[in-house]
């Protein structure tokens, strides 16, 4: 299994997301994050799982979940696999 980040320290206050990843701590404006999250209790923002790569994090009362990459904005591109042609002769 990848080790994608290590994901610490998810805590809510007011209408901002605390977490730490890899070692940095990092602020999110819920409202722009989750819609359903924004509208959560405090209950449902405290019941979640974190993947154990560090991939993403879960909500299941509110069934929402979030990518840690997409958290921090980075983009995955597909990359075209290259096919050998053989030619006869």
């Amino acid at each position: 299994m990848n080790n994608y980040h290590q994901v610490k320290n998810i805590k809510f206050e007011n209408s901002i997301l605390y977490i730490m990843i890899d070692g940095k701590k990092y602020s999110f404006p819920i409202e722009k994050i989750s819609k359903r999250l924004f509208k959560a209790s405090e209950l449902e923002r405290d019941s979640y799982h974190i993947s154990p790569s560090g991939y993403g994090i879960h909500w299941p009362i509110i069934d929402e979940d979030l990518s840690i990459d997409g958290l921090l904005g980075i983009k995955h591109y597909p990359t075209k696999k290259r096919h050998k042609v053989s030619v006869k002769s």
